[in-house]
């Protein structure tokens, strides 16, 4: 039976994991060996900060409306709990973007949000 040679495979692989490592510096991007390495790590890393992403940017947008809402004289916590009363379906990535982009827009809601506040509070006042 004649012989296999397995090196087209093995060159394959090698190519495949040297140009996930382009880029990278000294021995990492020309070795295979520190390059795999350097890419799992990599790899694991990318994976953890696609989740960490979600997280930042809601603290991002959060800040953002917290930042425009006391512009206009109100918290972040009651602006939110005013909307949710008043019903409006806004998510915080919009809002933050009205916050900065539409001033006008957004003080409309924080006027909604604080009218939908002041009723609740004087029907509470009423029932007590």
């Amino acid at each position: 039976m004649a012989r296999v040679k397995r090196g087209v495979r093995a060159h394959e692989r090698h190519k495949k994991i040297l140009k996930l490592a382009r880029g990278y510096r000294g021995r990492k991007s020309k070795l295979f060996k520190m390059a795999k390495q350097q890419v799992v790590r990599s790899m694991a890393f990318a994976y953890a900060h696609r989740k960490l992403r979600k997280r930042d940017l809601r603290k991002l947008w959060i800040t953002r409306i917290n930042a425009a809402a006391r512009l206009n004289n109100i918290t972040y916590n009651r602006l939110m709990y005013g909307l949710k009363l008043a019903q409006v379906n806004i998510n915080r990535k919009m809002l933050a973007d009205l916050a900065v982009n539409d001033p006008a827009a957004f003080t409309k809601l924080v006027e909604i949000a604080k009218e939908k506040i002041d009723t609740g509070s004087a029907k509470a006042q009423a029932n007590a």
